[in-house]
This record gives structure tokens, C-alpha cells and sequence, in this order.
């Protein structure tokens, strides 16, 4: 229901900022075809992973061919308007470390970025974002199988930025499941900890059908684990 949300919260709030987690290869399948169009036609900013600049270490993180498709789906986005300075049709790329250590700083990697796509692709974009791999689902069986898991999230501990805190996604926005239920940060929705849950997957958590207005989650605590050390580690991931 993708396109039916988009358009439908366009037509409703035109001047709301709409906001696509955009997977680049998805512009390539062929019922896909007229999807950059349509995020034009509604103007939708693009938020979209490109682990690298390089061939090897996104295909080695995501599949063969899968920087390549990434590449060609940037420049279908630039040549449709995306990506330039004046920001009208907003395209920011989102970078996560390919193993179990903290991402760089994010000006000078956004630098580093911005310089080998124009010179290697031709291709612009506004910003760089840059996410520190989460101790949750996948990444943490990927790290408990290898022997990792503690030692990452000390890292992640030993690197806690109090600075980071103020800016956490979790303090003004919230995640929304398929059913209604709702979320401090996507991570939480994962793991299945809702707003108002004592427990993981409990069913008396709160749908988006017992509220008003966000106004009403305010007093309703955040939920906080271990894996929330992810988000305030060295610069912060949120």
C-alpha cells in the first residue's frame, strides 16, 4: 500500500515532509517502472543505502550486481531532478559499517562519497548519513556466531556519546507496524517492544486506533535495552 499512503498523505498535508527508505535495486524491477515518476509527482524525498563507494564492498554485503543496479537507480534519480543543490527533490545516502566496528565521521565521509561518485559516476546527492549496525536480529546471530557479540557491545559502551542523547529518533518519532501498533524507533518495532508493552510481542501495546494525537504517547515511557548503546555511540545513529 505504499503508493496509496504516499499520495494519500500528500493530497491530505501538502506541506509535510514524505520520506521513501528507498531500496535503489527496487527501481529496476518491472512493476517498478514509473516509481521515480510518481515520487516526483509527489514530492518525496529519497533516503537510500549505498553501503560504499565501492564495487567490491557492497557487493560483497548485498549480492552480485547489487552496486552496479544501485549506480544506474541513482542516476535514473538525478536525471529525473534528484540529488541537486537547490534541495527541491531531496536524495540523502545512508552508510553502515560492513563489520562489527563504528562508522567514521560523517562530514568527511560524506566528502569522500560526494568526490569518488561525481568523479567515477557523475552522480550528486545532498547528504550522507552515516548508521552504526545495530546489536539486533541478523547482524547480532551474525555476531554471536562468530564469538563477537560481547565484545561489540562493550565497543559500543566504551564509545557512549552523551552528546547523542538529546537528538535520539526515539524523543519525536515513532514507528508504525502493518497493524496499527506503534513504536519508539523501528529498531523496537523489530524487536517487538511496543509503546505501552511490559514485555516483547505483548498484545496490549498501543495502535495509532487508541490515540488521538501523538500528544497522547507523551507520557508513556520510552523503551530502552541494550541495543539503544547503538544509537548513542561515538557520533551518534540516529
Amino acid at each position: 500500500q505504499f503508493r496509496f499512503l504516499v499520495s494519500t498523505a500528500r493530497s491530505l498535508r501538502p506541506d509535510i515532509t514524505i520520506i521513501d527508505r528507498c531500496n535503489l535495486t527496487v527501481l529496476h524491477e518491472p512493476s517498478q517502472s514509473d516509481l521515480v515518476d510518481f515520487l516526483v509527482e509527489n514530492r518525496v524525498r529519497v533516503v537510500a543505502s549505498l553501503p560504499c563507494y565501492s564495487p567490491e564492498n557492497v557487493n560483497e554485503q548485498r549480492g552480485n550486481g547489487v552496486f552496479d543496479r544501485s549506480i544506474s537507480a541513482l542516476l535514473m534519480l538525478n536525471e529525473a531532478g534528484y540529488g541537486g543543490a537547490d534541495g527541491e527533490y531531496g536524495l540523502d545516502l545512508v552508510y553502515n559499517p560492513l563489520g562489527a566496528f563504528l562508522p567514521p565521521e560523517q562530514k568527511k565521509l560524506e566528502a569522500k562519497y560526494k568526490e569518488v561518485l561525481m568523479a567515477e559516476f557523475g552522480i550528486v546527492f545532498n547528504n550522507l548519513f552515516t548508521i552504526t549496525n545495530m546489536p539486533v536480529k541478523r547482524f547480532a546471530d551474525f555476531l554471536y556466531r562468530r564469538g563477537e557479540l560481547k565484545e561489540y557491545m562493550d565497543l559500543l559502551v566504551r564509545n557512549f556519546n552523551e552528546d547523542t542523547v538529546e537528538s535520539l529518533m526515539c524523543l519525536e518519532t515513532v514507528s508504525v507496524g502493518w497493524d496499527g501498533k506503534v513504536y519508539d524507533c523501528d529498531f523496537n518495532q523489530q524487536l517487538g517492544y511496543g509503546i505501552g508493552s511490559k514485555e516483547a510481542f505483548d498484545e496490549h501495546g498501543k495502535t495509532v486506533f487508541d490515540i488521538a494525537s501523538l500528544d497522547d504517547l507523551a507520557k508513556d515511557r520510552i523503551y530502552f535495552d541494550n541495543h539503544c548503546f547503538g544509537c548513542t555511540a561515538g557520533m551518534g545513529s540516529s
